[in-house]
């Protein structure tokens, strides 16, 4: 776990809208004040939305990013990961890296490192957009419990997260990463079913997404199993 003056000196190389949502959730949860976050992007745009929306320091350098922080949150595309991380040659060595990024094993982004970094690999999904995320999480041989503790607390700001061994993250990938998508699905097929029946489109979508919000709070407030629930 970072420690000391930077023990919140996080660092996000991109600074996407999984990021900019993260980034949120920690200053909005005390977990890091702004001036504790810097972001790198190459898109000015997105460098923009992530200072209005967290009022944290932004740059267009991913070098001045590893330099200054003792955690780095990967979140960029899987398929710049090499690129970006082979051009970096300022690893300071004990670093925590966190990756969010999809399908990218940790043996690959500790080698890309050069060793020097701390690797937690985590599977996150879009509904910590607003704050409701279901992530998973997994160590890297070098990670430590402090590391994973840390980890624990830095997800639970923007919804909740489960530490699984590595090879299960493709089956977290698969039930939360991909489940809202059939969520929605369920919504819009409720939705439409009360449009047929009448009721106004807003009204019937409104109703649809609290059922299933509803349903899903059952689950978890009572601990009981959905099928004794739905008898």
């Amino acid at each position: 776990m970072p420690s000391g003056d930077t023990a919140h000196s996080i660092g996000f190389l991109g600074a996407g809208q999984m990021a900019t949502a993260l980034a949120r959730g920690l200053v909005s949860a005390g977990f890091a004040t702004p001036e504790q976050i810097i972001a790198s992007d190459v898109s000015p745009k997105a460098r923009d939305a992530f200072a209005a929306a967290t009022s944290a320091s932004v740059t267009d350098d991913n070098a001045a990013v590893v330099s200054q922080c003792r955690t780095i949150v990967l979140a960029v595309k899987p398929q710049v990961i090499a690129g970006l991380l082979q051009d970096l040659h300022t690893w300071a060595g004990e670093q925590l890296l966190i990756s969010i990024a999809a399908g990218t094993p940790i043996a690959t982004l500790a080698r890309l490192t050069g060793g020097k970094c701390r690797v937690v690999r985590v599977m996150p999904n879009t509904p910590c957009l607003v704050g409701a995320g279901a992530a998973a999480f997994a160590l890297g041989d070098g990670a430590t419990a402090a590391d994973a503790e840390y980890v624990q607390q830095l997800l639970n700001t923007v919804g909740t997260a489960v530490q699984v061994a590595e090879p299960l993250l493709d089956a977290v990938t698969g039930l939360s990463g991909s489940g809202p998508a059939y969520v929605f699905q369920m919504i819009e097929a409720l939705g439409d079913g009360g449009v047929r029946m009448g009721l106004p489109r807003a009204v019937s979508t409104q109703l649809a997404a609290q059922t299933l919000y509803g349903a899903a709070k059952m689950v978890l407030e009572t601990g009981q199993h959905p099928a004794v629930l739905k008898d």
